[in-house]
């Protein structure tokens, strides 16, 4: 059971990292830096959850409004 846990924790890890680079080409004008603290504030939004499997896509959408809204040089 530890086993799955952790394999599915190092999945989601994966899939942020790569959420992170999808939301950098898509806002090339915003910092690296910028962009992977909105993911990680998305991604406390759904510390607890029971169910993990479709974190990764509604941390992006999240992240992805965010800085949309927010614009590129915003440090909200």
């Amino acid at each position: 059971m530890e086993e799955n846990v952790a394999t599915a924790a190092a999945h989601e890890s994966r899939e942020l990292n790569e959420v992170v680079e999808r939301l950098v080409e898509r806002f090339p004008d915003v910092p690296e830096e910028r962009v992977r603290s909105v993911v990680a504030k998305a991604h406390e939004k759904f510390a607890g959850n029971p169910i993990r499997d479709f974190v990764p896509v509604f941390v992006e959408r999240s992240a992805r409004d965010e800085l949309t809204q927010s614009g590129p040089g915003s440090t909200v």
